[in-house]
């Protein structure tokens, strides 16, 4: 076998997502890429100067060759520091978590090979097809047998309806997995009035099992708001216990074994950040830990929009500290490292909440950096929600993971629309 794939035999790392390889591997085991099919370095090079640059030498055999750019002005996502030269994503010293651990490009799908696929038979009904070459079984492991491609995970596309709101999660372009989460709810008050909860979670992409922290603290979040809610607790009262109850979930993730198994003096628990929204018929309440945020959008576009949330991160620390000025702190490398989390490592607990009476209906967006990225300021933000939003969240919440994929899709994206007023009809426990 080593001899009909010698040029297997000399790979350590996959091309296509550059996990290390084991000896006699035929597929990357991280995501499913055909090793045998990989292609030989070709013998001419191009030699023609890009904008006034050099020609590009050819690699040593078995690197990958370098992409050229034409030099632009950094794009929203670009920014995103890299680990501290020891390996770990947390710094003591400082109590910073760097949150965008190195990654490929892409994850390309591998093209079907129309000869293997006519000779395998079609399975029978029900049984899950793989999305490459439409022919082979998916194994319980998310492999096809046939081709080996890894199979997108459910979570990879999420859209959900709840009531008057909805909320849309995406993988993104560049991650090989979703590690946001979000839930969202109705509930109604002791006097009969409505209320909405989202509540948006973003995986620390450095820390173990990160998918796992945003999914527990989103649920255990939810949980606690819709239930004190409909005891009467005060809605921002509400959204501090819901944090903490989001921060126990996430905590109790390291000690389970699957996370004691993986868990290594470079990593750290699970980890993830938080933002939820409350709306009731007359009071809007915001709830955070970390960089994902809240924006208040009104529904008459002459009025003024609003950021709801401050983030706990270098930049915004940067920024309160008068040392730079926005533009500047989320240009830098270290903008994205966050100060503030949920996890069993995070050196303080300390949820933050607000309170809003708008005067005007209005629509709030609650999500992740996936999606601000994009649309950091809240002018910004505004013009990418489009004009029908309140009536019909769920388009715009597909808008707005658009809007971030067109822009390059670099992080998981995760937006909820809630409107405001919550609206009398249909309420009810969801």
């Amino acid at each position: 076998m080593m001899s009909q794939m010698p040029q297997q035999a000399a790979l350590t790392n996959c091309p296509s997502c550059a996990e290390p390889l084991e000896s006699g591997d035929r597929f990357c085991g991280a995501c499913g890429y055909d090793l045998s099919a990989v292609p030989a370095p070709p013998d001419d090079h191009p030699t023609l100067a890009v904008n006034g640059s050099a020609p590009v030498a050819p690699p040593a055999a078995g690197d990958p060759w370098p992409v050229a750019h034409a030099p632009v002005a950094a794009a929203p996502g670009d920014h995103e520091p890299a680990p501290p030269p020891s390996g770990s994503p947390v710094s003591p010293a400082s109590g910073v978590r760097f949150d965008r651990p190195p990654e490929p490009d892409d994850y390309p799908l591998q093209a079907p090979d129309p000869r293997v696929a006519a000779e395998t038979p079609t399975p029978a009904e029900g049984v899950k097809v793989c999305v490459a070459c439409r022919a082979g079984r998916v194994d319980h492991d998310g492999y096809c047998e046939n081709c080996g491609h890894a199979q997108p995970r459910e979570r990879d596309h999420m859209e959900q309806e709840c009531g008057p709101m909805a909320a849309v999660s995406d993988r993104g372009l560049r991650h090989h997995r979703n590690e946001d989460a979000f839930a969202v709810g109705t509930a109604a008050l002791p006097d009969g009035s409505p209320a909405s909860v989202a509540i948006v979670c973003d995986g620390v992409s450095s820390a173990t099992r990160p998918d796992d922290a945003s999914l527990a603290a989103s649920r255990a979040a939810s949980e606690s708001l819709l239930a004190a809610l409909e005891r009467g607790t005060h809605p921002q009262q509400a959204m501090h216990d819901a944090i903490v109850a989001a921060s126990h979930a996430v905590n109790a993730l390291a000690a389970e074994p699957q996370t004691a198994r993986e868990h290594a003096p470079h990593q750290n628990a699970p980890a993830c950040t938080i933002v939820g929204a409350v709306v009731t018929s007359g009071l809007l309440v915001v709830g955070w830990v970390g960089d994902s945020r809240a924006y208040w959008v009104p529904v008459d576009r002459g009025a003024l929009p609003a950021r709801l949330t401050e983030d706990d991160s270098w930049a915004a620390q940067m920024v309160a500290a008068g040392l730079m000025n926005e533009a500047e702190a989320y240009a830098d490398e270290r903008a994205h490292a966050i100060t503030g989390w949920l996890g069993a490592d995070a050196y303080e607990l300390e949820p933050h909440t607000a309170s809003f009476k708008p005067d005007r209906p209005g629509v709030v967006v609650v999500c992740t950096d996936g999606l601000w990225n994009y649309a950091e300021g809240a002018q910004e933000m505004a013009e990418a929600v489009p004009l029908d939003a309140a009536v019909r969240p769920l388009h715009g919440a597909q808008v707005l993971v658009g809007h971030a994929l067109d822009g390059g899709g670099h992080d998981n994206v995760t937006v909820a629309l809630v409107p405001f007023p919550a609206p009398h009809q249909g309420a009810g426990s969801a």
